[in-house]
């Protein structure tokens, strides 16, 4: 698939480029897991260990297993990293639907960044119609996901099962 080059609108010209994310993309994901496990309430991230507790690894340790797809976004001038977005399929329960995971580093939100994101992968998984989205119930990207016409299906403690139909 090719890089998408964007520029979000509304924030100091910013250029990015989003491309598929690879196996060799892991450390990438980390980050952005630690960047998503973050309050926007709260000024400061929590400590890099969180991430590697077993409820947040899941998302990301041993990123390339089969079924494993996502986009990440880098600032075309200097190739920071801005946010990504990816889908995975739980280890433990061959019939759960795939998690999806969707971080814009903070200084980055409300530019359409993680609507270009997530436009990517679904335009790159069609077939992909019901998803898992943990630890979102209550917040305002929940609204994102409606606009991509999915549906609350199944609330959780921690999340809630999405679907739209395709």
């Amino acid at each position: 698939m090719d890089n998408i080059t964007a520029n979000a609108s509304a924030s100091p010209v910013m250029d990015y480029v989003i491309r598929q994310l690879t196996p060799e993309d892991e450390p990438i994901l980390w980050e952005m897991l630690h960047q998503g496990l973050s309050s926007p309430k709260k000024k400061q991230l929590p400590t890099g260990e969180i991430v590697h507790r077993p409820e947040f690894a899941r998302y990301v340790e041993g990123w390339g297993r089969a079924g494993d797809t996502g986009f990440v976004a880098h600032s075309k001038k200097d190739g920071m990293l801005i946010g990504a977005v990816w889908l995975r399929n739980p280890a433990a329960r061959s019939d759960a639907p795939p998690e999806l995971a969707l971080v814009v580093k903070p200084e980055h939100r409300k530019h359409g960044i993680g609507t270009a994101l997530l436009t990517q992968l679904v335009r790159a998984n069609p077939e992909q119609s019901t998803i898992s989205l943990s630890f979102v119930t209550g917040k305002p990207i929940l609204r994102l996901y409606e606009r991509f016409g999915f549906k609350v299906v199944k609330e959780q403690p921690h999340g809630v099962v999405m679907h739209r139909e395709i």
